[in-house]
């Protein structure tokens, strides 16, 4: 039976004054189905397209913590203890740093991990990529 999810695109923005972005994940949380999850992949050629002299590693750790944030892995540190609802919420609480995310989505899905793996694919990859820099 399909029951609502929320979900938010990640994005890397090398330059705040540009505003231009790179999307580099997808979380997406069904408090029904108990889930909570983010799917990142940080490409290097896309983001260097923007600004030349962004901090790729920089980026790939930030998508690494949220992964872990997402995951509840206690080595993310303390919000990785909330429950998965406060980690969905501060994982797409606005913010100006390096990584934002997107306006938050909703809708209905029976299989929430087939559904991230499709907006991941869909939103995330570069049209024709094959699997390369995932976190």
């Amino acid at each position: 039976m399909a029951e609502a999810f929320s979900y938010a695109l990640l994005r890397a923005v090398p330059s705040l004054a540009r505003g231009e972005a790179v999307n580099v994940g997808v979380v997406l949380h069904s408090r029904r189905f108990r889930f909570l999850a983010a799917r990142c992949e940080v490409d290097d050629a896309r983001l260097r397209t923007l600004d030349p002299g962004v901090d790729v590693e920089a980026v790939r750790a930030h998508m690494a913590m949220i992964a872990g944030v997402a995951a509840g892995d206690p080595s993310s540190g303390p919000l990785a203890k909330l429950d998965a609802s406060e980690r969905f919420g501060w994982i797409v609480a606005p913010s100006s740093t390096l990584v934002q995310p997107s306006p938050v989505h909703t809708g209905l899905t029976d299989d929430p991990q087939a559904t991230l793996d499709r907006l991941f694919t869909t939103l995330v990859r570069a049209p024709g990529d094959a699997q390369r820099g995932q976190v």
